[in-house]
């Protein structure tokens, strides 16, 4: 079943000179499905993102989240959509320094106006899945970047969105904390069934991914399925981001 249908999407930017940032696009993720998407800077991945989040509109075509195009509701409609239809992940975390660990992490409910014996066990019950059960009382100054980001992750899950949007999720994270976020990411996907389209340049993280389609100045270029091995899909990541050009790192000392 289709969770997000991308159709005939495009975007223009006026101004003195007019810029279009994206041609066409055409694409459908299903309900589970885990989707990375990458290409080189300035090929259009951001603004991609921001008219699937409903932060930009597009200037022609549609976004269909479960049959809904968001871009049609009116603005009231459309903050209670965001809310509770989509998660999201961000590069910096995004999160409040003057709340908790836990409170951080609740924000959504809160907004919401859940009740409180429900927003406790539904904290207990993320917080169990992501392992971060002994840093909720803690600010987030106090804890890494690794645990700042599963602090995101929560937030973003506790709602069970129907899609969970993350942007560059490792942007901010050294190797060993993007892995673990990674599988992190992985294991709610598998688990909860959750729907994950996330954009990334990194070609570690994409390998986590079922299927990552790549973009280059605006259009599709080409998807490509994972199958069984990680690290197969990895060095195939690799090799048509080399082929795609932009700023691409030497990753092929990199082990999996």
């Amino acid at each position: 079943m289709e969770m997000l249908a991308v159709n005939s999407l495009s975007k223009i930017y006026g101004g003195k000179v007019t810029y279009r940032a994206l041609t066409d696009i055409d694409f459908s993720i299903r309900k589970g499905e885990f989707v990375g998407i990458m290409g080189p800077s300035g090929s259009g991945k951001t603004t991609l993102l921001n008219m699937i989040s409903t932060i930009d509109t597009p200037t022609s075509g549609a976004v269909l989240l479960n049959g809904t195009n968001p871009h049609h509701l009116k603005k009231d409609k459309l903050a209670l959509f965001r809310r509770r239809e989509l998660g999201f992940v961000f590069q910096d975390f995004n999160l409040l320094d003057t709340l908790t660990i836990g409170e951080n992490i609740v924000l959504p409910l809160t907004l919401d106006n859940e009740k409180v014996a429900v927003m406790e066990e539904k904290l207990q019950s993320v917080a169990e899945k992501l392992g971060i059960q002994d840093i909720l009382e803690k600010r987030t100054f106090e804890v890494s970047g690794g645990q700042r980001q599963r602090t995101a992750i929560a937030r973003a899950i506790i709602h069970s969105p129907s899609l969970l949007l993350a942007d560059e999720p490792t942007g901010n994270l050294d190797s060993k904390s993007s892995r673990n976020v990674m599988e992190t990411l992985e294991a709610i996907n598998k688990r909860d069934n959750t729907t994950m389209m996330m954009v990334t340049h990194d070609a570690l993280a994409a390998s986590y991914c079922h299927r990552v389609i790549f973009i280059k100045d605006g259009q599709l270029h080409n998807e490509m399925y994972r199958g069984e091995s990680r690290q197969v899909f990895f060095q195939k990541i690799i090799d048509s981001l080399s082929f795609l050009g932009g700023n691409t790192y030497d990753l092929s000392t990199i082990r999996v």
